[in-house]
């Protein structure tokens, strides 16, 4: 999927830029469209597969809420305006300035509910607000609300909407498409972060859906009255400039088709690419080019490789004094393998396929100095598309 996903963005841009007829651009998006669509279907069942057999787990680790909510409205942005919607975001009162909750799961919680919204609504727009619940200081609470001008749900409806396959009549079915089990895991995933998802909505008047998650305890926690994101294209510029010859990314060889891939999306994207057949020859080179006074600003490590895996590669570089960021590349996404990464010395963990430019924010952050170890930065996960479990 990484290869059929990257070679497709790829194949768009050089269409683009041959000036070729509109109906080559129309083919690649349909590909991708579709792609798309599968690798949603295939992550849902997946993911409900999991819950089901109790071998779904959540960890709660500190994260920034609003960024969270920024980065998936980010990747929503495009769909919404294709169908001439608005997309807009903000916060009523003070925003924790780092919560403690799983936020690749609190991003797919959004991803669904956001991507909902925008699926049922043909005019209007989409609004996302963020308030802090304190009710129950014990136990406080974060509210994110994702409201619509769509087409509204039923009474009837509502009351099954959050039920597995559940879709609200056989006509919705078919206009809009879905598998019904995005929802369902959306409820699923809020429980087992301590908060719920609701819905209020009437039919033909849009619907607002409320995702809650516990924040953990904000003893020390800063509320901002004005919280503020850097771009992501701000931070694209800056890592580009920076990138000098000799000192770009390492990238150790997987499969042909995806170190390819990388290797095109990076150096497109003005990188300077250094490939390396294996673990070994990764460690080879980055400890030589540190030794020259050239280091790789980020290693993208694999962590399936022959010779030497990832997790080795990775140990040896730590235990040599190696403090640039690593970030691990690998198709494995449960808690487990997210920790094995970390435990290894990795700062940032990305799942496959790629998502080109989620990568690219990656590199920016590296590059940037915002991922080396012992910085204040806490390590990051980064999920390609709603849900982590891509293949």
């Amino acid at each position: 999927m990484t290869a059929i996903v990257g070679y497709a963005e790829l194949l768009r841009d050089e269409i683009i830029k041959a000036e070729l007829p509109g109906a080559s651009v129309e083919f690649v998006d349909v590909i991708l469209h579709s792609t798309g669509h599968l690798l949603g279907l295939l992550n849902n069942i997946l993911d409900m597969t999991r819950i089901e057999s109790g071998q779904f787990e959540v960890e709660r680790l500190k994260c920034d809420p609003w960024e969270v909510v920024h980065s998936v409205a980010a990747m929503m942005r495009a769909p919404a305006k294709a169908k001439g919607l608005t997309l807009s975001i903000e916060h009523v009162g003070p925003v924790p300035e780092s919560i403690e909750t799983d936020s690749l799961r609190l991003r797919q919680i959004l991803a669904n509910l956001i991507g909902n919204a925008i699926k049922f609504t043909a005019s209007g727009g989409v609004h996302v607000t963020v308030q802090l619940l304190c009710d129950n200081p014990l136990c406080p609470l974060l509210s994110i609300e994702v409201s619509d001008t769509g087409i509204g749900i039923s009474e009837e409806t509502i009351v099954k909407l959050f039920d597995r396959f559940s879709q609200a009549d056989t006509s919705t079915t078919r206009l809009y498409g879905g598998s019904g089990l995005g929802l369902a895991i959306s409820k699923r995933l809020a429980e087992m972060l301590g908060g719920d998802v609701t819905v209020r909505s009437k039919l033909g008047r849009g619907a607002a859906f409320t995702a809650t998650v516990e924040t953990g305890s904000l003893e020390g926690v800063r509320l901002v009255e004005n919280p503020q994101i850097v771009p992501s294209a701000d931070r694209l510029q800056k890592a580009r400039a920076k990138s000098l010859p000799g000192s770009g990314f390492c990238w150790p060889r997987t499969p042909w088709t995806n170190q390819r891939i990388i290797s095109l999306i990076l150096s497109n994207a003005g990188f300077n690419v250094t490939v390396a057949e294996d673990g070994q020859v990764a460690c080879d080179k980055s400890l030589a080019a540190l030794k020259e006074g050239q280091p790789f600003e980020l290693i993208l490590m694999d962590m399936q490789m022959p010779i030497m895996e990832g997790y080795e590669a990775t140990r040896r570089l730590r235990a040599a004094g190696y403090t640039r960021p690593i970030v691990a590349l690998t198709a494995h996404a449960t808690v487990d393998d997210r920790r094995k990464c970390l435990e290894a010395g990795c700062d940032f963990y990305v799942t496959k396929p790629i998502n080109r430019a989620e990568l690219l924010v990656v590199a920016a952050d590296c590059a940037l100095g915002g991922g080396a170890v012992g910085s204040p930065a806490a390590p990051a996960v980064v999920g390609a598309g709603a849900s982590s479990d891509l293949r």
